[in-house]
């Protein structure tokens, strides 16, 4: 079987959604246990699907304040300090420079103390509110990711998409890419299995082949996910090309990777 071509089919995406029926899904675990590519595949879909899950729980702000509360030992309930007179107040003059001079000492204590709690308790709030701005990222980054599964689905599942596998030419025998076509909107979607990683200077461009002339359907990076490409009436076939970044008005023939003709 066509193993990149299975994958490409949206099928994966489904059955992590729970879309399948039964007899679908037992298809899709048989496959898995024998094509670790595909088992890979739907290993990374579910991981997505699941941190989305386990990444959005955040702690009350009640508890926060409790926290804080027992760090400063706001909750003890409050002490009174008993003294004994004296039973011969003797020299009263060495007495109050004595007493003044203990709570003096005693005041800066406390203060030290109640500074070195509330120092503690600033930096753990700056270290929730970071961990909370880290789950919000994540949530942000995993949400889009589930975007984008929802999006090739709807895709790589609509039969008004023609599929055109584009497999690699001499210059990148084993580069293989997917454009998916809609010839009544003339939406062009780019689905990337494998090709190189390129340098900065460089980018890759796909192109249409119309009436025997080639037309600029837009540059793009490496990547995983469905690209939407410049949109196109008709095409004999598509092609992907390196050009200099930015693109290239004609393509440099001598770099094609990938190259496939429509049905239409």
């Amino acid at each position: 079987m066509n193993i990149e071509a299975y994958i490409s089919s949206g099928i994966l995406e489904q059955y992590a959604m729970g879309e399948l029926s039964g007899s679908e899904k037992a298809e899709v675990e048989q496959l898995c246990n024998s094509h670790a590519e595909i088992n890979a595949e739907l290993a990374l879909i579910t991981y997505t699907m699941d941190t989305l899950a386990m990444k959005t729980a955040v702690q009350p702000d009640e508890a926060l304040k409790e926290q804080i509360k027992a760090k400063l030992n706001l909750n003890k309930p409050e002490t009174t300090e008993k003294r004994m007179p004296l039973e011969q107040p003797s020299r009263p003059f060495s007495y109050a420079v004595a007493a003044s001079i203990s709570v003096a000492l005693l005041a800066s204590g406390l203060a030290f103390y109640f500074y070195s709690q509330w120092q503690t308790a600033e930096n753990q709030l700056e270290k929730l509110v970071a961990q909370n701005q880290e789950v919000a990222d994540d949530y942000q980054f995993v949400n889009q990711r589930l975007k984008n599964l929802e999006t090739d689905v709807e895709i790589l599942g609509n039969p008004n998409y023609a599929r055109v596998a584009m497999n690699g030419t001499e210059n990148s025998p084993e580069s293989l890419a997917t454009v998916y076509w809609n010839a009544s909107t003339q939406a062009v979607y780019l689905k990337i299995q494998n090709l190189q990683k390129l340098s900065e200077e460089e980018q890759y461009q796909l192109w249409a082949i119309v009436d025997g002339v080639p037309v600029d359907m837009g540059v793009f990076d490496h990547g995983s996910n469905l690209l939407k490409m410049k949109s196109t009436a008709s095409a004999a076939a598509f092609a992907v090309t390196i050009e200099p970044r930015g693109g290239s008005q004609n393509p440099s023939l001598e770099t094609m990777q990938v190259v496939g003709t429509t049905k239409v």
